[in-house]
């Protein structure tokens, strides 16, 4: 600036080079890159599909719980479906568009479906000294499943 009061003006080609600079920064701020860890929360989700299709509780396969079919109480079949929204649904999505919000809801819904599935897990303990089945084998590997989805979600959101 020479300080005579000739104010150059910026060329329109820069302005237009400077807003898609800035636009480009809010779009990169907005997205998480989940790197090698996309393949952990990858054969975490094939782990939490196949749970469903291993049996839970007695004879009562995932899907059936999933599905409403087995009178199980509330605890399983809530923690099927915050598993399913929260394990296959929003991971599904968080790593298709690498939205940072997507990925913060993955790793919360996924704690939460952690929870759910302990609780899932002791609701059927406690029904085995009155006759009821304790749980199997896929409800214990969805449980499994889910807290690797969201201790690898909390390490994806955390990253950036």
């Amino acid at each position: 600036m020479t300080g005579d009061g000739d104010d150059e003006k910026v060329p329109d080609e820069l302005a237009a080079l400077d807003a898609e600079l800035r636009r480009a920064e809010r779009r990169a701020e907005r997205r998480v890159d989940p790197g090698p860890t996309a393949v952990v929360v990858s054969v975490a989700m094939l782990a939490l599909i196949g749970s469903l299709m291993l049996p839970w509780t007695g004879a009562v396969r995932g899907w059936e719980v999933l599905a409403g079919l087995a009178p199980l109480g509330l605890m399983p079949p809530l923690f099927a479906g915050t598993s399913l929204v929260f394990g296959l649904v929003c991971s599904a999505l968080a790593l298709a568009l690498r939205w940072f919000g997507l990925a913060w809801l993955s790793a919360v819904g996924c704690g939460i479906s952690v929870v759910t599935g302990v609780w899932a897990i002791w609701s059927r303990q406690v029904t085995v000294p009155a006759g009821g089945t304790g749980a199997g084998l896929g409800l214990v590997l969805a449980v499994l499943a889910v807290l690797v989805l969201a201790g690898a979600w909390v390490r994806i959101a955390t990253r950036r």
